[in-house]
């Protein structure tokens, strides 16, 4: 006989008051990406108060519902959950060809015209895009499917080489594991940086990976010395990032030669040390303007190694598309007041 999981949400849980997250599962469910929305938007998290995200999951279609593993999904919520929705994900798609039941693309448009965040993990691009929710928009996917996608959509600017894309109310992730990197950016902007890395602490990954970090990278599997031996190194620079760090004197405290300690560095960590410089860089900046309102933007760039603001503001909008300060409008966090949800979502929704 065959074995059946039951999805049980915690929105029914009358405590919780924060955004309503709704997860949609259909036939030929992937198991990996549902887990993941569940995994950060669903659990129980008590340490966060009553404000933290309810979640439920969403049935776009009668059973049975087989998801990947071998599993059959028993869900308590159907279509009508979607108009009480803050934040809808769509799970890595059944195929990119394979036709989006028009129920399905209703729901999600009007959603979409009330300004609700949709967001697509991996191959659930291709529901956003059959809804025409990426008509003129950037997106991601997994870099398998990019070539479907842009053919099929011609209207969407498809971007093989970020993680995940941000538009706003449209969210896209590329391929599998850059779901968690997504689901944990939108706590960030929600909750805060404070609380993102808690999650991620939970979840045992790195707490923030930038959506325009290359989601493919030809790298071996670390040797365990060679983490070893460069992780002080990677601790010095990231308490000197006021300092210059020519890659001569860095390979001199390693004990090696420049060609080596290059190709040692990326091997580690997949950049080369200038690029992993200025991502630590662009972190520091990015830290002290959420959290440290009365810094002034000059004094930002100074502490996080850019020495000018014109620097700094270079590099934003190259790696983050978005200027210094606009970026302390967006991300900047008062204290989170326990029973309150953040204001990156629309009031006035269930």
């Amino acid at each position: 006989m065959p074995y059946s999981v039951n999805i049980m949400p915690n929105s029914d849980k009358l405590n919780l008051l924060g955004p309503h997250v709704v997860a949609l599962v259909y036939d030929g469910l992937c198991t990996f990406e549902f887990g993941v929305a569940y995994e950060i938007f669903g659990l129980p998290r008590p340490e966060m108060g009553d404000g933290w995200y309810r979640f439920s999951a969403c049935a776009i279609e009668e059973g049975p519902l087989r998801a990947a593993g071998g599993l059959t999904v028993q869900v308590d919520h159907g279509l009508e959950v979607i108009s009480g929705a803050d934040l809808i994900i769509v799970p890595g798609w059944r195929g990119i060809g394979t036709p989006v039941p028009a129920p399905l693309i209703a729901e999600l448009q009007a959603a979409s015209r009330h300004g609700v965040r949709i967001m697509s993990l991996c191959s659930g691009v291709a529901v956003l895009a059959a809804a025409g929710l990426l008509a003129g928009r950037k997106a991601t996917t997994h870099w398998r499917y990019v070539d479907s996608i842009a053919a099929r959509y011609p209207d969407i600017t498809v971007d093989a080489d970020v993680l995940y894309v941000d538009e706003d109310n449209v969210l896209t992730a590329a391929g599998s594991a850059a779901a968690i990197d997504l689901c944990l950016h939108v706590v960030r902007r929600d909750f805060g940086p404070d609380v993102a890395n808690s999650v991620a602490r939970r979840l045992v990954v790195p707490p923030h990976r930038e959506g325009g970090q290359a989601q493919y990278i030809e790298t071996p599997v670390l040797r365990q010395r060679e983490g070893a031996r460069l992780g002080p190194l990677l601790e010095w620079m990231r308490e000197h990032l006021q300092e210059e760090q020519p890659i001569a004197a860095l390979a001199a405290r390693t004990g090696m030669s420049m060609r080596t300690f290059q190709r040692r560095f990326e091997a580690t960590t997949g950049m080369a040390p200038g690029e992993w410089l200025l991502s630590e860089r662009l972190r520091r900046a990015r830290d002290l303007l959420e959290k440290q309102a009365a810094i002034s933007l000059d004094d930002v760039a100074v502490a996080s190694g850019f020495g000018s603001l014109a620097t700094m503001r270079h590099h934003f909008r190259e790696r983050l598309a978005v200027s210094p300060s606009d970026y302390r409008k967006r991300f900047a966090v008062l204290k989170t007041i326990p029973g309150k949800a953040h204001s990156g979502f629309p009031s006035g929704t269930a």
